[in-house]
């Protein structure tokens, strides 16, 4: 059973979505990612979301929907999406190498951390939605 709970944002503006590129460990350095972290021990999800979202980029968010199949990284932790709305502060690379707003052409051509590359159908689909 799985005790560490690792959430990830995905943060759409229009036809974009903000993806995050890591510096560290240097296994995944370089590789892009929904940014986002680890809950902490009787945190919530959402709460968690907002709370690493505010620390890696300066900005808080409403956590919204589930966005596809939780990920199992190894024995003890899952890694779970959902769509997150920015209701303020501005975004910033306080712990990525960059930041950087994709479409939905662009995914794949992404280098992506692989546990990442799970969600692409499930973003594709929800970057197609026309937003206002």
């Amino acid at each position: 059973m799985p005790n560490q709970i690792v959430v990830a944002g995905a943060l759409i503006v229009g036809p974009n979505l903000l993806v995050a590129q890591r510096d560290r460990p240097p296994e995944l350095a370089g590789l892009w990612e929904l940014p986002g972290g680890k809950a902490a021990p009787g945190e919530s999800d959402a709460a968690a979301l907002a709370r690493e979202l505010d620390e890696e980029l300066g900005v808080q968010v409403s956590v919204g929907a589930r966005l596809g199949a939780d990920v199992v990284l190894d024995e003890s932790t899952i890694l779970r999406a959902f769509l997150v709305t920015q209701t303020g502060g501005s975004v910033s690379a306080r712990d990525h190498r960059a930041l950087r707003w994709v479409t939905a052409a662009e995914l794949d051509a992404l280098d992506w951390v692989p546990a990442d590359r799970a969600w692409l159908a499930d973003l594709a689909a929800v970057l197609a939605v026309p937003r206002r």
